[in-house]
C-alpha cells in the first residue's frame, strides 16, 4: 500500500513538472510570436518606400533632405505614403511629368510616386553617395517591379534582370539582388539642390508578371551616405 502511495506521488510530481514545462514552452512561443509581430510591424508599417540620410552629411556638411520646400529642417528619414494594394499596369499608363506634379507623396492609380530634395545648406563643397536598397521581397514580386528615378527631370528606370540574363526593355538592371542602384554626386556646392522623384509600379508587360506573384510585397529605401565601403 505504501509503495502504491509513493508511486502515485511520483506520478503527480512528474505531471506537475510536465505541466510547468509546457507552460514555459507556451510562454516562450508567445514571446517569440510577439517579437516577430513587432519586427514585421516596424518593417511594413513604414510603407513601401522611405528615404534616409546619413547624420554625418548634416553634421559635417549641412546637407539635409526634405519633401516640403517651405519646411527645411534636419530629418534623418522621410516616409512616402503607403498603398495597401497595387495592380499591374503598363509604363505607358503612367502620367507624364510625374516629377513636376507635386512634392512629397503623389501616388496614383496603381503606382507609388514620391518627390523630395537634398540640399547643401553648409559652407563647403561636399559630395555624397546615393543607394537604392531593397529591404524585403515576398513572393518574388521584384521580378516585375519597376523603379523609375527622376533626378532634376532626367529619368532612369531600373528592373531586375530578366530570366534570359538580359536587362528588361528600356531599363537598367539592378546592381544585385539587394541593391537597385548606386550613384556618386561630387562637387555639391553650398546652395546646390537636387530634386528626386521615385516612382514604383508593377510592369504588366513583363513576362515575369504572372499570378505567381499575387499577394507579394516589396519594400525599398533610398539612402544618402557620406561614404561607401565597397
Amino acid at each position: 500500500m505504501k509503495k502504491e502511495v509513493v508511486n502515485s506521488a511520483k506520478k503527480v510530481k512528474r505531471k506537475k513538472k510536465a505541466v510547468r514545462l509546457l507552460k514555459i514552452i507556451i510562454l516562450i512561443l508567445l514571446l517569440l510570436l510577439l517579437l516577430l509581430y513587432i519586427v514585421f510591424s516596424l518593417i511594413y508599417n513604414n510603407g513601401s518606400f522611405s528615404v534616409t540620410l546619413d547624420r554625418n552629411l548634416y553634421i559635417k556638411n549641412g546637407i539635409i533632405i526634405y519633401d516640403d520646400p517651405d519646411y527645411k529642417v534636419f530629418r534623418s528619414e522621410l516616409q512616402a505614403e503607403t498603398m495597401p494594394f497595387i495592380d499591374n499596369i503598363k509604363y505607358t499608363w503612367l502620367p507624364e511629368n510625374l516629377d513636376t506634379r507635386s512634392d512629397g507623396s503623389h501616388n496614383g492609380e496603381n503606382y507609388v510616386a514620391y518627390t523630395f530634395y537634398i540640399e547643401n545648406l553648409g559652407d563647403e563643397i561636399a559630395d555624397y553617395w546615393s543607394e537604392i536598397v531593397i529591404d524585403d521581397v515576398i513572393m518574388n514580386v521584384d521580378e516585375a517591379i519597376r523603379i523609375r528615378v527622376y533626378k532634376n527631370s532626367e529619368s532612369t528606370t531600373y528592373a531586375k534582370i530578366a530570366y534570359n540574363g538580359s536587362p528588361e526593355t528600356g531599363t537598367i538592371a539592378f546592381t544585385s539582388d539587394t541593391l537597385v542602384a548606386r550613384n556618386h554626386v561630387q562637387n555639391f556646392s553650398p546652395g546646390d539642390r537636387n530634386k528626386y522623384t521615385i516612382v514604383l509600379w508593377l510592369e504588366g508587360s513583363d513576362p515575369e508578371c504572372t499570378d505567381n506573384i499575387l499577394g507579394g510585397e516589396f519594400k525599398v529605401h533610398m539612402d544618402f551616405k557620406s561614404e561607401i565601403i565597397k
